[in-house]
């Protein structure tokens, strides 16, 4: 009987572990669709521009306005998933990307494709949110690491393969089909998401007879306000292609206002869309403050990166796209095993490694020399990247490894959103340093050494960024050990 009885139990234990491979299969998947619809896209506004006989500040409304639904929209979506049944509303999601994506190959003008790219932008805010949320329900605890980081490979991966996946669809097919590859593949993710992916679990009976302000409940004026807030800080960030103008300060005024009066009404619901008091903890508040400085820096990559490598080092246009591409690969490669690497050592010590190694490359790149060439650019960038990949695996593994179930789902898109407006400022804000510190209005016909001494003021300024997170990293690690030694458990 009892061979009979171990057969059985080895059995169920295999089943068990092929459900949580397919569950991270699906959940990887989101990932990956959710990242290659930001950078797919980014490839094809010339076509589409031509396509749609329109302007460059009408076209950057295709990526703006799927950039501007997630970051709008990421930290609302978590909560509703915690609310509602995360599985419900991640199928939803999905299914709205793929539906969307259809609308987009199809738009018959510029106008419908953007309001799709927003339709598809709201799909990939909840596939984000939710995804990160869903490894507490789906992996043990020491494995949160490992599964992070495969998620973190995914990531890179899409965004690593967006502009080359986009260039080769548009040359042999048009650019309907950058929109398109990704229907077949929302397909597949929410068929495997359907199947594996664990049931929501029902409410308590117990709490049905609750009062009502201890109920769990939807903040709406909450989530209007930091909708319109984020959206006002990011259109500030983004609109103007460069310049600072007054409709940008008008925004920014406006979000700073809105970012006041949506303190003011968290602090009175009953059941508000971000509980001020998790800001207390300093785990959660250090994270979310160096994820916002480590993305900063992470942008300037990408925007100082091409004109240095061109205009700086004279590099043609293929040599550069594949030099660019070096980053993210080694983000491809690095997030797997940073996983586990947090796994074993710890996630708070794992994150003081990635922000030291990310203040190296940095230093390496404010300092460099044109002389050194292709090597002398490439070499630092693996190293910000590696160590990027690192950082950001341990972080969010030392973020999502303790919180509540009920709030997986809110925490991991404010995980998200401090992401995005680290991006968004880093765009706007480190490519500013870089045009004054390159000395001239248009930087296209700039220097070589004007720009080189451009690229490295601006990592100087990086440089910074990241000791800043570094002494955020120390300080919220030691008021936790303080804390920890307070309230005993």
């Amino acid at each position: 009987m009892k061979p009979i009885i171990a057969g059985r139990d080895e059995a169920l234990a295999a089943s068990a572990q092929r459900t949580v491979r397919w569950a991270l299969t699906s959940l990887s998947l989101s990932m990956l669709l959710s990242s290659l619809g930001t950078s797919i896209a980014n490839v094809g506004l010339p076509t589409l521009a031509q396509a749609f006989n329109a302007s460059f500040q009408e076209v950057q409304w295709i990526v703006l306005a799927y950039l501007l639904a997630i970051t709008t929209l990421i930290v609302s979506v978590g909560r509703l998933g915690d609310i509602i049944g995360r599985r419900r509303l991640l199928l939803a999601g999905i299914f709205l990307f793929t539906v969307a994506s259809a609308l987009c190959s199809l738009a018959p003008t510029l106008w419908l494709l953007i309001a799709a790219r927003g339709l598809q932008g709201l799909g990939a805010a909840i596939m984000m949110a939710l995804t990160m949320a869903f490894v507490g329900e789906t992996v043990p605890k020491a494995k949160t690491g490992s599964a992070m980081g495969l998620l973190g490979t995914m990531s890179a991966t899409g965004t690593a393969m967006g502009p080359s996946l986009g260039g080769v669809l548009i040359a042999g097919l048009g650019w309907q089909a950058i929109f398109f590859i990704t229907v077949p593949l929302g397909i597949l993710t929410f068929l495997l998401a359907h199947r594996y992916l664990p049931a929501d679990r029902p409410t308590p009976k117990a709490n049905l007879q609750a009062p009502k302000t201890n109920r769990a409940g939807f903040d709406s004026v909450g989530t209007l306000l930091l909708a319109l807030t984020l959206a006002a800080y990011a259109l500030a960030m983004t609109i103007g292609r460069g310049s600072f103008g007054p409709l940008n300060m008008a925004l920014l005024l406006a979000a700073f206002f809105g970012a006041v009066l949506f303190v003011l009404v968290e602090a009175r619901v009953a059941s508000p869309l971000i509980r001020l008091a998790m800001f207390r903890e300093p785990v959660l508040g250090g994270s979310l403050a160096m994820s916002a400085l480590v993305s900063t820096v992470m942008m300037a990559t990408l925007v100082v990166g091409p004109f240095y490598l061109s205009h700086a080092l004279g590099l043609d246009a293929a040599l550069v796209g594949l030099v660019l591409s070096v980053g993210p690969f080694a983000a491809a490669l690095t997030g797997v095993p940073a996983g586990r690497i947090a796994d074993r050592f710890g996630a708070q010590r794992m994150t003081l490694f990635g922000l030291i190694g990310m203040a190296a490359g940095c230093l390496m790149l404010s300092v460099i020399p044109e002389a050194l060439g292709i090597f002398g650019y490439i070499a630092p960038i693996v190293v910000i990247t590696i160590s990027y990949a690192l950082f950001q695996t341990a972080n969010n593994t030392a973020v999502m490894s303790d919180i509540r179930p009920d709030q997986r789902g809110v925490i991991s898109g404010m995980l998200n959103l401090s992401r995005n407006l680290g991006l968004i400022t880093g765009a706007s804000a480190l490519g500013a340093v870089f045009v004054l510190a390159s000395g001239t209005i248009d930087i296209t016909t700039a220097r070589p050494e004007a720009i080189a001494s451009g690229m490295r003021i601006t990592f100087a300024v990086a440089l910074v960024l990241i000791a800043a997170a570094l002494a955020i990293a120390l300080g919220s690690r030691a008021l936790a050990a303080r804390s920890s030694l307070s309230h005993p458990t």
